[in-house]
Protein backbone atom coordinates (compact mmCIF):
# COMPACT_ATOMS: atom_id res chain seq x y z
CA UNK A 1 0.00 0.00 0.00
CA UNK A 2 1.52 3.44 -0.92
CA UNK A 3 1.67 5.89 1.61
CA UNK A 4 -0.12 9.13 2.50
CA UNK A 5 1.06 11.78 0.16
CA UNK A 6 2.38 14.03 3.38
CA UNK A 7 5.37 11.26 3.98
CA UNK A 8 8.12 13.02 5.17
CA UNK A 9 10.99 14.17 2.71
CA UNK A 10 14.58 15.09 3.24
CA UNK A 11 16.26 16.33 -0.30
CA UNK A 12 20.62 16.28 0.53
CA UNK A 13 22.36 18.33 -2.47
CA UNK A 14 20.46 21.48 -3.89
CA UNK A 15 22.10 22.20 -6.86
CA UNK A 16 19.67 23.37 -9.92
CA UNK A 17 18.25 19.89 -9.80
CA UNK A 18 18.32 19.20 -5.67
CA UNK A 19 15.88 22.46 -5.58
CA UNK A 20 13.47 21.75 -8.45
CA UNK A 21 12.91 18.64 -6.24
CA UNK A 22 12.85 19.86 -3.30
CA UNK A 23 10.15 22.44 -4.19
CA UNK A 24 8.35 19.46 -6.28
CA UNK A 25 7.49 18.05 -2.62
CA UNK A 26 6.98 20.84 -0.94
CA UNK A 27 4.20 22.28 -3.22
CA UNK A 28 2.70 18.94 -3.40
CA UNK A 29 2.19 18.50 0.73
CA UNK A 30 5.26 17.11 1.84
CA UNK A 31 7.04 18.11 4.77
CA UNK A 32 10.22 18.95 3.58
CA UNK A 33 13.41 19.17 4.95
CA UNK A 34 16.84 20.45 2.70
CA UNK A 35 20.53 20.14 3.52
CA UNK A 36 23.42 21.45 1.49
CA UNK A 37 26.95 20.94 2.19
CA UNK A 38 27.32 24.68 0.84
CA UNK A 39 25.01 26.86 3.43
CA UNK A 40 23.01 29.80 1.88
CA UNK A 41 21.10 27.80 -0.87
CA UNK A 42 18.11 26.65 1.26
CA UNK A 43 16.44 30.51 1.31
CA UNK A 44 14.17 30.45 -1.39
CA UNK A 45 13.27 27.38 -0.35
CA UNK A 46 12.64 27.81 3.27
CA UNK A 47 10.91 30.82 2.42
CA UNK A 48 8.56 28.72 0.37
CA UNK A 49 7.83 26.59 3.28
CA UNK A 50 10.93 23.86 3.32
CA UNK A 51 12.58 23.41 6.53
CA UNK A 52 16.84 23.96 6.68
CA UNK A 53 18.82 21.80 8.47
CA UNK A 54 21.70 22.58 10.30
CA UNK A 55 23.62 19.27 9.48
CA UNK A 56 23.14 16.28 7.74
CA UNK A 57 22.32 14.21 11.13
CA UNK A 58 19.76 16.88 11.43
CA UNK A 59 18.85 16.70 7.87
CA UNK A 60 18.59 12.80 7.76
CA UNK A 61 16.84 12.03 11.03
CA UNK A 62 13.97 14.94 9.87
CA UNK A 63 12.18 12.47 7.62
CA UNK A 64 11.26 8.64 6.55
CA UNK A 65 12.18 8.79 2.90
CA UNK A 66 16.01 10.87 2.34
CA UNK A 67 16.58 11.54 -1.61
CA UNK A 68 20.09 12.03 -2.86
CA UNK A 69 20.89 14.50 -5.49
CA UNK A 70 24.90 15.07 -4.89
CA UNK A 71 27.71 15.57 -7.29
CA UNK A 72 28.61 11.74 -7.84
CA UNK A 73 29.38 8.35 -6.00
CA UNK A 74 32.25 9.51 -4.01
CA UNK A 75 29.74 12.25 -2.87
CA UNK A 76 27.33 9.76 -1.16
CA UNK A 77 29.21 8.07 0.42
CA UNK A 78 30.83 10.97 2.00
CA UNK A 79 27.89 12.65 3.20
CA UNK A 80 26.07 9.44 4.19
CA UNK A 81 28.79 7.11 6.04
CA UNK A 82 29.19 9.43 8.75
CA UNK A 83 25.50 9.25 9.62
CA UNK A 84 24.94 5.82 8.38
CA UNK A 85 23.38 4.58 11.92
CA UNK A 86 20.82 7.30 11.64
CA UNK A 87 19.50 6.16 8.33
CA UNK A 88 19.04 2.61 9.13
CA UNK A 89 15.38 1.83 9.02
CA UNK A 90 14.54 4.53 6.50
CA UNK A 91 14.23 4.58 2.80
CA UNK A 92 17.09 6.26 0.60
CA UNK A 93 16.40 7.08 -2.86
CA UNK A 94 19.63 7.98 -4.88
CA UNK A 95 19.03 10.49 -7.56
CA UNK A 96 23.29 11.20 -8.37
CA UNK A 97 24.56 10.29 -11.16
CA UNK A 98 25.88 7.22 -10.78
CA UNK A 99 27.09 4.59 -13.12
CA UNK A 100 24.95 1.00 -12.66
CA UNK A 101 28.07 -0.65 -10.92
CA UNK A 102 28.17 2.43 -8.12
CA UNK A 103 24.56 2.08 -7.49
CA UNK A 104 24.91 -1.56 -6.92
CA UNK A 105 27.88 -1.17 -4.55
CA UNK A 106 25.55 1.94 -3.04
CA UNK A 107 22.49 -0.67 -2.73
CA UNK A 108 24.54 -3.52 -0.97
CA UNK A 109 25.41 -0.68 1.66
CA UNK A 110 22.69 0.09 2.24
CA UNK A 111 21.24 -3.72 2.86
CA UNK A 112 24.66 -4.17 5.20
CA UNK A 113 23.41 -0.65 7.35
CA UNK A 114 19.23 -1.59 7.64
CA UNK A 115 18.32 0.76 4.53
CA UNK A 116 16.14 0.23 2.39
CA UNK A 117 17.70 1.76 -1.20
CA UNK A 118 16.08 2.71 -4.31
CA UNK A 119 17.93 4.66 -7.45
CA UNK A 120 16.75 6.62 -10.12
CA UNK A 121 18.02 8.51 -13.29
CA UNK A 122 16.93 11.90 -13.65
CA UNK A 123 15.63 11.63 -17.57
CA UNK A 124 15.01 15.81 -17.10
CA UNK A 125 16.83 19.00 -17.12
CA UNK A 126 15.77 20.94 -13.80
CA UNK A 127 13.23 23.26 -15.31
CA UNK A 128 11.46 19.98 -16.56
CA UNK A 129 10.81 18.68 -13.18
CA UNK A 130 6.95 18.38 -12.32
CA UNK A 131 5.59 18.91 -15.94
CA UNK A 132 5.19 16.80 -18.88
CA UNK A 133 7.62 14.82 -20.50
CA UNK A 134 10.08 14.43 -17.40
CA UNK A 135 10.91 10.88 -16.43
CA UNK A 136 12.81 9.54 -13.98
CA UNK A 137 14.02 5.42 -13.98
CA UNK A 138 13.78 3.68 -10.59
CA UNK A 139 15.29 0.18 -9.81
CA UNK A 140 16.08 -1.24 -6.63
CA UNK A 141 13.87 -1.60 -3.97
CA UNK A 142 10.35 -2.61 -5.18
CA UNK A 143 8.63 -2.04 -1.65
CA UNK A 144 10.49 1.67 -1.51
CA UNK A 145 9.27 2.60 -5.36
CA UNK A 146 5.63 1.34 -4.47
CA UNK A 147 5.19 2.82 -0.79
CA UNK A 148 6.79 6.34 -2.23
CA UNK A 149 5.12 6.49 -5.55
CA UNK A 150 3.11 9.11 -4.86
CA UNK A 151 5.42 11.38 -3.76
CA UNK A 152 7.90 10.34 -6.53
CA UNK A 153 5.29 11.28 -9.54
CA UNK A 154 5.32 14.80 -8.06
CA UNK A 155 8.92 14.69 -9.53
CA UNK A 156 8.04 13.32 -12.77
CA UNK A 157 6.72 10.18 -14.74
CA UNK A 158 7.86 7.25 -12.88
CA UNK A 159 8.84 3.63 -14.25
CA UNK A 160 10.33 0.95 -12.35
CA UNK A 161 12.37 -1.51 -14.03
CA UNK A 162 13.09 -4.08 -11.49
CA UNK A 163 15.28 -5.24 -8.63
CA UNK A 164 18.46 -4.52 -9.80
CA UNK A 165 19.82 -1.62 -8.83
CA UNK A 166 22.30 -0.47 -11.28
CA UNK A 167 19.47 -1.05 -14.48
CA UNK A 168 17.29 2.35 -13.78
CA UNK A 169 21.20 3.60 -14.45
CA UNK A 170 22.21 1.98 -17.45
CA UNK A 171 18.83 2.96 -18.70
CA UNK A 172 19.52 6.55 -17.64
CA UNK A 173 22.96 6.91 -19.24
CA UNK A 174 22.41 4.68 -22.48
CA UNK A 175 19.64 6.97 -23.43
CA UNK A 176 22.01 10.00 -22.33
CA UNK A 177 24.93 8.52 -24.83
CA UNK A 178 22.05 8.77 -27.45
CA UNK A 179 21.71 12.24 -26.46
CA UNK A 180 24.68 13.52 -26.27
CA UNK A 181 25.59 11.89 -30.12
CA UNK A 182 22.94 13.43 -31.38
CA UNK A 183 23.57 17.12 -29.98
CA UNK A 184 27.10 16.36 -30.81
CA UNK A 185 26.03 15.29 -34.54
CA UNK A 186 24.49 18.31 -34.62
CA UNK A 187 27.01 20.56 -33.61
CA UNK A 188 29.18 18.83 -36.63
CA UNK A 189 26.82 19.87 -39.40
CA UNK A 190 26.24 23.21 -38.17
CA UNK A 191 30.02 23.59 -38.35
CA UNK A 192 29.56 22.34 -41.46
CA UNK A 193 27.23 24.78 -42.33
CA UNK A 194 28.60 28.13 -41.21
CA UNK A 195 31.62 27.67 -43.59
CA UNK A 196 28.87 28.38 -46.52
CA UNK A 197 27.30 31.26 -44.49
CA UNK A 198 24.54 29.33 -43.09
CA UNK A 199 23.58 30.33 -39.36
CA UNK A 200 23.17 27.58 -36.65
CA UNK A 201 19.48 28.48 -36.58
CA UNK A 202 18.87 28.13 -39.80
CA UNK A 203 20.30 24.65 -39.89
CA UNK A 204 18.51 23.62 -36.88
CA UNK A 205 15.22 24.28 -38.13
CA UNK A 206 16.43 21.53 -40.91
CA UNK A 207 17.54 19.12 -38.60
CA UNK A 208 14.85 18.88 -36.34
CA UNK A 209 12.30 17.31 -38.51
CA UNK A 210 15.28 15.14 -40.53
CA UNK A 211 16.23 13.99 -37.35
CA UNK A 212 12.90 12.92 -35.78
CA UNK A 213 12.21 11.23 -39.42
CA UNK A 214 15.32 9.16 -38.96
CA UNK A 215 14.11 8.42 -35.32
CA UNK A 216 11.19 6.12 -36.91
CA UNK A 217 13.24 3.51 -38.04
CA UNK A 218 14.79 2.43 -34.41
CA UNK A 219 12.43 -0.11 -33.87
CA UNK A 220 13.43 -1.86 -37.06
CA UNK A 221 17.00 -1.35 -36.06
CA UNK A 222 16.41 -2.84 -32.94
CA UNK A 223 14.41 -5.23 -34.54
CA UNK A 224 17.28 -6.49 -37.00
CA UNK A 225 19.66 -6.38 -33.96
CA UNK A 226 17.93 -8.76 -31.74
CA UNK A 227 18.12 -10.91 -34.24
CA UNK A 228 21.09 -11.30 -35.53
CA UNK A 229 19.94 -11.40 -39.32
CA UNK A 230 22.03 -8.82 -40.79
CA UNK A 231 22.29 -9.61 -44.71
CA UNK A 232 20.55 -7.04 -46.96
CA UNK A 233 20.55 -6.32 -50.37
CA UNK A 234 19.98 -2.27 -49.62
CA UNK A 235 22.86 0.03 -48.01
CA UNK A 236 24.98 -2.50 -47.19
CA UNK A 237 27.85 -1.75 -45.21
CA UNK A 238 29.80 -0.70 -48.43
CA UNK A 239 27.54 1.55 -49.05
CA UNK A 240 27.67 3.27 -46.00
CA UNK A 241 31.47 3.22 -46.41
CA UNK A 242 31.14 5.37 -49.36
CA UNK A 243 28.64 7.74 -47.99
CA UNK A 244 31.27 8.33 -44.70
CA UNK A 245 34.51 8.88 -46.83
CA UNK A 246 32.34 11.96 -48.98
CA UNK A 247 31.16 13.49 -45.66
CA UNK A 248 34.65 13.08 -44.26
CA UNK A 249 35.78 14.97 -47.03
CA UNK A 250 33.16 17.10 -47.01
CA UNK A 251 34.27 17.93 -43.91
CA UNK A 252 37.68 18.55 -44.34
CA UNK A 253 37.01 20.57 -47.09
CA UNK A 254 34.85 22.66 -44.52
CA UNK A 255 37.75 22.89 -42.11
CA UNK A 256 35.79 21.13 -39.40
CA UNK A 257 37.26 18.78 -37.58
CA UNK A 258 36.42 15.03 -37.35
CA UNK A 259 35.96 14.40 -33.66
CA UNK A 260 32.45 12.96 -34.45
CA UNK A 261 31.95 11.79 -38.12
CA UNK A 262 35.38 10.10 -37.55
CA UNK A 263 34.87 7.36 -35.12
CA UNK A 264 31.80 6.30 -37.09
CA UNK A 265 33.86 6.27 -40.01
CA UNK A 266 36.24 4.11 -38.32
CA UNK A 267 33.47 1.36 -37.01
CA UNK A 268 32.31 1.26 -40.70
CA UNK A 269 36.35 0.91 -42.44
CA UNK A 270 36.89 -1.92 -39.90
CA UNK A 271 34.49 -3.57 -40.78
CA UNK A 272 34.35 -3.38 -44.66
CA UNK A 273 38.23 -4.82 -43.93
CA UNK A 274 37.05 -7.20 -41.77
CA UNK A 275 34.72 -8.84 -44.89
CA UNK A 276 31.33 -7.44 -43.95
CA UNK A 277 30.94 -4.81 -46.31
CA UNK A 278 27.56 -6.63 -47.53
CA UNK A 279 26.26 -6.95 -44.56
CA UNK A 280 23.26 -4.41 -42.77
CA UNK A 281 24.66 -0.87 -41.45
CA UNK A 282 22.85 -2.51 -38.17
CA UNK A 283 25.68 -4.92 -37.57
CA UNK A 284 27.81 -2.26 -36.08
CA UNK A 285 26.20 -3.21 -33.10
CA UNK A 286 28.21 -6.15 -32.71
CA UNK A 287 31.60 -4.31 -33.67
CA UNK A 288 30.96 -2.14 -30.66
CA UNK A 289 30.48 -5.11 -27.91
Amino acid sequence: MATTQHTSVTVLGLGAMGKELAAAFSKGGHPTTVWNRTPGRDTELIAAGATGAASIAEAVEASELIVAVLLDHASVHETLDPVVDRLAGRSLVNLTSTSPEQSRELAAWATRHGIEYLDGGIMAVPSMIGKPGASILYSGSESVFDNNRPALELLAAADYFGEDAGLGATYDFALLANMYLMFAGFMHGAAMMRSAGISASAFAERAVPWITAMAQGLPEYGRVIDSGEYTTDVQHLSFQKAALDAIVQASRDAGVALDVIGPVKNLIDRQVADGHGALAFERTFEELR
